[in-house]
């Protein structure tokens, strides 16, 4: 899996150097196991208009910012979700947009594409995305949940 270093967000991207749409569902297809390229596409621009409507203010302008074009529309084109949803309703969600999906492939098709997110935008917007998120988040980009339990 080719994993692009993380640029700071005031960095411009040339064309050249930018991580494409066609690199990001090459990684979604590679993380999910998808068949084909059409079923990560799919897949990934129903997570990221699911995720859009969650990640608000500042780290929604960056994370749109890190990702390549036709990602950063997905995700800037949603209306700010007015509930915040916990991790398992995100995936329930998600489960609702995707014909014939169960939670469990849900979580397996919201876990493939936010997995491969945090290489490519830095862990400390990640961090920051992640902060902005009710607890349960993190094991769908694929950290560990260290958040205390109440």
């Amino acid at each position: 899996m080719r994993t692009p270093a993380p640029r700071p967000a005031s960095e411009a991207k040339t064309e050249a150097e930018a991580f494409r749409w066609s690199d990001l569902i090459a990684e979604v297809q590679e993380a999910g196991q998808y068949p084909t390229a059409a079923e990560a596409e799919r897949v990934t621009r129903i997570v990221l208009s699911a995720l859009g409507g969650h990640v608000v203010g500042d780290e929604r302008v960056d994370l749109a910012r890190a990702l390549p074009e036709e990602a950063a529309r997905v995700i800037a084109s949603q209306i700010p979700a007015t509930r915040r949803l916990t991790a398992a309703e995100f995936v329930d969600s998600v489960a609702a947009r995707i014909e014939g999906a169960t939670p469990a492939t849900a979580r397996w098709d919201v876990s493939s594409v936010l997995s491969v997110l945090p290489p490519l935008v830095g862990d400390s917007l990640t961090t920051r995305i992640l902060a902005q998120l009710p607890p349960g988040y993190a094991l769908l980009f694929g950290r560990a949940d260290l958040s205390p339990t109440a």
